[in-house]
């Protein structure tokens, strides 16, 4: 996802799940007498496979073979399953925490530009959310990778607290333009309309989605 002036979310931010094929053997590569090097390896391994398969048939030997590693180095770093995905989970909350700083930027923009009027600034900001979510949901790859470690953590509870980091993010920055209330009820549409356009490969209807946000925010503040 993009802000205003076009610079990417992703800037200065190391290891982003935005990088794909290929990283994972490369890091590991270049951290073969670096342990922490190896461990990270692993956790953008994982992540890899995990948007190919699913959480459900991730495997240690797959993860190791994705990142070029002795199937033992999997084990010895992550004992379990979980603690590999969880992992790989927070890997893509460091992602995530990318992405809200882009977030928070335009947000905050938007508000700064549409003056002293309230009204002009909730309209302000529901467009550049709109946009936003529609930029996100357009890297299919990385949204759909996303939302399979999100919905992971239904059945994961050590993975609940990687996956509230995106809908406490979004709230959290909401919350000083809207209310906190209401940045609850636009996260949570935000949130849903994003999986929706995950699930059937639909774009985001911005217009919709934004009239949407304008509509919870009407009575804000």
């Amino acid at each position: 996802m993009r802000i205003e002036r076009r610079k990417s979310a992703r800037t200065g931010c190391r290891g982003s799940v935005g990088e794909r094929s290929g990283t994972a053997t490369r890091g590991a590569m270049n951290a073969r007498r670096d342990p922490e090097g190896r461990k990270r390896a692993l956790a953008m391994a994982v992540v890899e496979v995990v948007a190919e398969v699913g959480v459900g048939r991730t495997t240690h030997r797959m993860v190791a073979a994705r990142a070029g590693v002795p199937l033992g180095a999997t084990t010895y770093y992550f004992p379990t399953l979980g603690d590999l995905i969880a992992a790989g989970l927070a890997l893509v909350s460091d992602s995530i925490a990318c992405d809200l700083d882009a977030w928070r930027e335009a947000v905050y923009a938007a508000k700064a530009e549409a003056g002293a009027s309230d009204t002009g600034a909730r309209e302000d900001v529901a467009g550049v959310l709109s946009r936003l979510a529609g930029e996100y949901v357009a890297d299919q790859p990385k949204a759909l990778l996303e939302y399979e470690l999100y919905l992971a953590a239904a059945r994961t509870p050590a993975l609940r607290p990687f996956a509230r980091a995106w809908l406490d993010g979004v709230h959290k920055l909401l919350a000083p333009v809207v209310g906190d209330a209401v940045a609850r009820a636009v996260t949570a549409l935000i949130d849903g309309v994003m999986l929706q356009a995950v699930v059937t490969g639909d774009p985001v209807d911005r217009a919709g989605l934004a009239a949407a946000i304008r509509c919870l925010t009407a009575d804000a503040k």
